[in-house]
């Protein structure tokens, strides 16, 4: 399991200081291979965050010992001597790495902050140590440019060309001054990606909106006012409620909340995240990464930051990812124009009269829904119960391809002898489920975190913690997905909405893709970053057929079946608000652009002011804000979206084009499914992904489907 592969887009390649080289003794809990059944699971009971740092020093020393035995054989490079252990190498590292990365996005509390701040540097400095290794690098590249390439395996050339354009992406062709201030960039980045991080968490949990009488809760559903109370608890504010700030929490309140004053206020809040000119603001570090990042770029050779990061996607340049979007966004806004009128004219009979401001878009537009397709969204809520919705996606994961999902025994250890093997958890409120083949054959395990609280990022996301691989050995994978869902009273189930339903089978998408995955070598399981979005966006199809809907959206009390009633309005209103939806996103889009296409030298900015005339440039109506303004843009300033924040929509175009095969077929079509599985999600990034689409849909992919679907022609 190669460390190359295990860098994920949120850590960018990194050198190694002096300091590690006396680096003490781990302990062995965070070191040792994973034991247990299904081939070994994370030792999250054994995790303490002291040990994080000696752990993780004490994997990446031995990390580059396995280097140097590769650098020091004396033998020419081939690939049983060069690429064969670089793909066996790290596997301590990657264990160890795992979970600090579990600990990093969803137990950030107590002494991990200040452990991250510590190491994020260390881990950046190890990569570029690697990847800088000019040793190293001179025997990928003998490989790769040698004539006897041609006689390798397809996976095995594609495997050699990955390594060597990482190396060449990282800077191992600079000159060694070159090589160190690459190495000097990387490092100071990731403590600022770890600062953005930490600020954006700091707001998050400390502007928690707290109501205190009942005639502030007007306009709010019970399930909502009841998850807002039981909120307001936990947080030692017994007796009121709280809008917490997070979008799961937010989002729903400007939907409902009747109170103008307080959907501002809630609105304020939410959107100012990181840029409230405190000890937590983020707009220093915006500067401090813009400015670093283009010049890694120069060093590199490439005009600006975008042009590094879409050398390597499917876009290949920021002016064909532009293009993609300009496509759109004119479409975009004229329908945002077209809603914004519909909702003034209901706001004119309002008293007293107001004028559409963005804190009055999603309580507006669901009273426009009500009017026009008389579909209350909130009376969807008892439909979408989380458990039952869990089922529901198992459901199209069995249907399509014939997995099964069946839970495991988590937390303390049962005294009873017929107990399911005992599976770590790093938190009570964490779910763990064996995943089975149609043929019995174990294909790996799911976690399921789905609970906001407190030192847990906000948002929702899918991890591998094992990639899958059957070079050295059948290796399964293991997966997880998390979200931010707040809990209901105790004994209450948890009801969510709509949007939430959709983005919970969007990650469940991405973990199928990981289950699925089929790639010899751990090493092309890695797709490009506008490709990677796909299988997740496919899957947010079935969350609106109503043959599926039938299956797990019943009432939470009564069992009954969502009315046919209401899935015909649903199904009306399918297109309804997509001007604010798509105009919103790709606002986003433009600006993660606009941000990076930005020319070294990089000099000082005034984030607040480049971030609003650059929209007023691109003609973003003033009752919308991008849906991640500069300072909380976690994606870009903290992730591994830079410049890619786009993908969603390049992958929206492939994905609404190939469910138009599914619709042609039949949405369960065993041959659909079974080409989807194994030209797409079997295949990682083992071959060129446009040959892979190609070749499950027979042709390139056109835009129409989903401008279409967006109700944009």
């Amino acid at each position: 399991m190669t460390f190359l592969s295990r860098i994920t887009p949120i850590i960018m390649s990194i050198s190694l200081s002096s300091s590690l080289a006396a680096a003490p003794a781990a302990p062995q809990p965070l070191l040792s291979p994973w034991s247990g059944p299904y081939g070994g699971v994370p030792a999250f009971d054994r995790v303490r965050v002291e040990d994080f740092v000696p752990a993780l020093r004490a994997a990446m020393q031995e990390n580059l010992a396995e280097i140097r035995r590769i650098t020091d054989d004396p033998a020419p490079a081939t690939f049983e001597n060069t690429m064969v252990p670089l793909e066996l190498a790290g596997e301590a590292y990657g264990r160890v790495f795992a979970l600090y990365h579990v600990w990093s996005g969803t137990m950030n509390t107590g002494d991990f902050p200040a452990v991250q701040a510590q190491l994020e540097p260390e881990i950046a400095a190890f990569n570029d140590r690697i990847l800088q290794d000019a040793a190293l690098f001179a025997r990928v590249r003998s490989l790769y440019e040698s004539p006897s390439r041609q006689r390798l395996g397809a996976e095995q050339q594609r495997l050699l060309w990955v390594h060597y354009e990482r190396f060449v992406r990282a800077g191992a062709k600079l000159e060694q001054a070159g090589k160190e201030r690459v190495a000097a960039i990387n490092q100071r980045l990731a403590a600022l990606y770890t600062g953005f991080n930490q600020n954006l968490l700091a707001d998050e949990q400390g502007h928690t909106l707290y109501l205190t009488a009942e005639d502030q809760l007007a306009g709010l559903p019970d399930s909502l006012r009841s998850s807002m109370a039981q909120a307001a608890t936990e947080s030692g504010h017994h007796g009121a409620w709280a809008v917490v700030n997070t979008r799961s929490a937010v989002e729903p309140f400007l939907t409902y909340s009747s109170r103008r004053e307080l959907r501002e206020r809630a609105w304020r809040t939410f959107y100012s995240r990181g840029d409230n000119g405190d000890a937590h603001d983020n707009k220093g570090i915006i500067t401090q990464i813009l400015a670093l990042r283009g010049e890694r770029a120069r060093l590199l050779g490439f005009a600006t930051h975008a042009h590094w990061r879409l050398d390597d996607a499917m876009a290949r340049t920021p002016d064909s990812a532009l293009s993609l979007m300009m496509q759109v966004w004119p479409r975009a806004t004229q329908r945002v124009r077209e809603e914004v009128a519909d909702m003034q004219a209901i706001a004119d009979r309002d008293s007293p009269r107001i004028t559409i401001e963005p804190w009055d878009y999603r309580y507006y537009a669901e009273k426009v829904r009500q009017a026009r397709y008389a579909l209350d969204t909130n009376e969807m809520k008892p439909y979408l119960q989380l458990e039952r919705l869990r089922e529901g996606m198992f459901h199209v994961a069995a249907r399509l391809f014939g997995l099964r999902f069946e839970p495991c025994a988590g937390g303390p250890r049962s005294s009873a002898a017929a107990q399911p093997a005992r599976i770590p958890v790093y938190h009570p409120d964490v779910s763990v489920y064996e995943v089975s083949d149609r043929d019995g054959r174990h294909v790996g395990l799911w976690y399921f975190d789905p609970y906001a609280r407190t030192g847990k990022h906000s948002g929702a996301w899918m991890t591998a913690w094992r990639n899958q691989e059957r070079f050295d050995g059948e290796v399964t994978t293991i997966v997880s997905n998390t979200a931010n869902f707040v809990k209901g009273q105790p004994g209450e189930p948890v009801l969510i909405s709509w949007d939430d339903a959709v983005t919970l089978f969007h990650e469940f998408g991405h973990a199928l893709h990981s289950m699925l995955s089929q790639v010899r070598y751990e090493g092309v399981a890695r797709t490009p970053q506008d490709f990677v979005e796909l299988p997740s966006q496919v899957m947010e199809n079935w969350t609106h057929e109503r043959e599926v809907l039938q299956t797990f959206a019943k009432h939470y009390k009564t069992g009954e079946v969502i009315p046919a009633a209401m899935l015909e309005k649903l199904e009306a209103a399918g297109r309804f608000n997509q001007g604010f939806a798509t105009t919103e996103y790709l606002a986003a889009c433009l600006l993660d652009m606009k941000w990076h296409t930005l020319a070294p030298p990089v000099g000082p900015l005034d984030v607040t002011a480049f971030e609003r005339d650059a929209m007023t440039a691109a003609g973003l109506p003033s009752t919308i804000v991008p849906r991640y303004r500069s300072t909380y843009f976690q994606h870009v300033f903290a992730g591994g979206y830079s410049s890619g924040y786009y993908s969603y929509v390049w992958a929206e175009v492939l994905d609404a084009d190939a469910f138009e095969a599914f619709k042609e077929h039949g949405i369960f079509d065993p041959a659909t499914a079974r080409s989807f599985r194994t030209n797409v999600l079997e295949k990682g990034g083992s071959e060129d992904v446009m040959t892979l689409y190609e070749r499950f849909r027979g042709r390139k992919p056109s835009v129409e489907p989903l401008l279409e679907r967006r109700g944009l022609q």
